[in-house]
């Protein structure tokens, strides 16, 4: 069998609503099956994510330093900046995957981050993880999401090593 006909098949058990057992280490424990999203819907997801965060930081970001600047004469060291962008770009993320383990762009894309160890919205504690961790898969050439490439399941480096997975939700029923 391969590994897009297992898949198709865990995601029509998920949409049936039928369990399976533990995955291996895990023991005593269920959980619904579910698809893993593919890597071009996480790609495209992140591209419009990208579009997005630029509202989200000219708000919280290049406004506040626009008034700062020519009213109060006073620039932040380029570390300040940067730690600014950090935080407000991890209480983005973390605050609407802990909300329902999607952002504006997964919404759109019907993706979602879980705990790959039981299916549920990852912790507080895996979502910060998980976004400190995408910050150098990213931008240390995408080393990060290059990983993909040759996972086993096709997941980003930041998402093995955070143990959470992205997975593809199912159609809304029409009715």
């Amino acid at each position: 069998m391969t590994r897009r006909e297992s898949r198709a098949g865990a995601a029509r058990q998920a949409q049936a609503g039928s369990t399976s057992s533990s995955p291996p280490g895990v023991a005593g424990t269920t959980r619904p099956l579910a698809e893993l999203a593919g890597l071009r819907r996480r790609l495209a997801s992140m591209l419009y994510e990208s579009m997005l965060l630029l509202g989200v930081l000219a708000l919280t970001f290049l406004v506040p330093y626009l008034i700062l600047g020519p009213v109060a004469g006073f620039t932040p060291p380029g570390w300040v900046l940067w730690l600014h962008v950090f935080a407000v770009l991890g209480v983005y993320f973390v605050w609407y995957w802990r909300r329902g383990g999607q952002t504006l762009a997964m919404q759109t894309w019907r993706l979602k981050i879980v705990d790959a160890t039981d299916g549920r919205i990852a912790s507080r504690g895996r979502c910060w993880l998980r976004y400190a961790l995408a910050w150098p898969s990213v931008l240390l050439g995408g080393v990060g999401l290059l990983w993909a490439l040759v996972d086993r399941d096709r997941q980003f480096l930041h998402d093995r090593l955070a143990r959470t997975c992205i997975v593809l939700l199912p159609l809304p029923s029409k009715g």
